[in-house]
């Protein structure tokens, strides 16, 4: 079951939560700032480098996008639009963050929520945010420690037991390290969405 997310393609985008697929099934949402490496994760995941967008300018991804099993519709991963944007105005930033608000409050079918946080400069005010937001909401969230491969082992080992004593307070959380580009942490993420999406293994 380790490859079950090969069989992932894209179902659609939308703006609003009113345009979203019809709210039944499994999700799990992918959060994080613009540069965290959220689309690239997400494309290691699939193993299709082109599924989700991935661009070196910031903010790119606008919409909430809905990727699912070809077999399946009611299993879905969904990649939240990125904050924290260096180049787009207040008024595009406080629409994209009210969408993002409604979808995480709203959605009946959402089962949990990743947040990437890029492993040299974790928990920014917008992630603390998040991670209380789902302690309130008791919404699992598991963290990934992305660009590992950035460090030394030693420095990434460090700011992984940081990162998890910080996270002693919120229950619902769970962390690792991961790299898209050695593709290191892949089975640990993996285990954790299929037991969100009660796919067994």
């Amino acid at each position: 079951m380790q490859r079950y997310f090969r069989t992932f393609s894209f179902l659609t985008s939308a703006p609003t939560l009113k345009e979203c697929p019809e709210d039944t099934g499994f999700e799990v949402a992918f959060a994080g700032r613009s540069n965290a490496g959220k689309s690239s994760a997400i494309n290691t995941l699939t193993d299709n480098k082109k599924l989700a967008r991935t661009s070196k300018t910031p903010g790119r991804t606008q919409l909430i996008n809905f990727f699912s099993n070809n077999r399946d519709t009611s299993r879905r991963l969904v990649d939240l639009p990125g904050y924290g944007y260096a180049k787009v105005d207040m008024t595009t930033k406080l629409k994209w963050q009210k969408h993002l608000n409604q979808y995480l409050e709203r959605r009946q079918s959402l089962r949990g929520l990743v947040l990437l946080m890029d492993s040299r400069q974790p928990f920014t005010d917008f992630d603390t945010m998040l991670i209380n937001w789902s302690n309130q909401s008791q919404m699992p969230i598991h963290i990934l420690l992305t660009k590992a491969d950035k460090l030394g082992p030693n420095q990434a080992r460090n700011q992984f037991f940081k990162a998890q004593n910080h996270l002693k307070a919120f229950p619902h959380a769970s962390i690792q390290l991961f790299s898209a580009l050695k593709k290191s942490g892949l089975e640990e993420v993996e285990d954790k969405l299929l037991k969100w999406l009660e796919i067994e293994a």
